[in-house]
């Protein structure tokens, strides 16, 4: 059994929590950031630190991912989430202008792919690129969605990969 909703989550200087009808608000730095709470669970803001208070025989199972929520909140208005992607072929080519990455992975036509509201993305290279934003979930989600055009294939590692991922090869075929 998991014991995280059980830790305390830290709340750096500078970052208020309002509960409000079911509702989290966490502002920061960066801005504001909200969530719903479970059915049942609670939150006690005192000393510095936010946790959550839940009834141990019915709520258990949400408490730890709602503790989770929240700390990814905390990092989000303080610090930000970003993710790196790579890409990788002969002729792959990224150029974020805006809110626009345009993107050039050997298709007939260019990609050009609007990232949603509160991300913003940049290219330091024009085979890398960079996502960042507050909101955890929305990050990842464009940076899955401009993956999801040219996923890494397993016999040569072309296409469009996470900086972290490890893309396992495949032996050709013999004859």
């Amino acid at each position: 059994m998991s014991r995280v909703a059980n830790s305390p989550v830290k709340l750096p200087t500078g970052v208020e929590v309002k509960i409000d009808a079911g509702k989290v608000a966490v502002k920061g730095g960066k801005g504001t950031l909200e969530m719903n709470l479970a059915e049942g669970l609670g939150l006690e803001v005192e000393g510095g630190e936010a946790k959550v208070i839940y009834d141990f025989d019915t709520n258990r199972a949400m408490a730890g991912t709602t503790r989770s929520l929240l700390n990814n909140l905390v990092i989000g208005v303080t610090d930000g989430w970003e993710r790196k992607l790579v890409l990788n072929g002969v002729g792959y080519r990224a150029k974020a202008s805006g809110k626009t990455v345009n993107l050039t992975i050997g298709l007939s036509h260019n990609v050009d792919y609007e990232l949603p509201d509160g991300i913003s993305a940049e290219t330091p290279s024009q085979t890398e690129i960079v996502i960042r934003g507050m909101d955890k979930q929305a990050v990842g989600q464009a940076a899955a969605e401009i993956r999801a055009f040219r996923p890494p294939e397993p016999y040569k590692g072309k296409g469009i990969r996470y900086a972290d991922e490890y893309v396992r090869r495949k032996e050709a075929k013999k004859k």
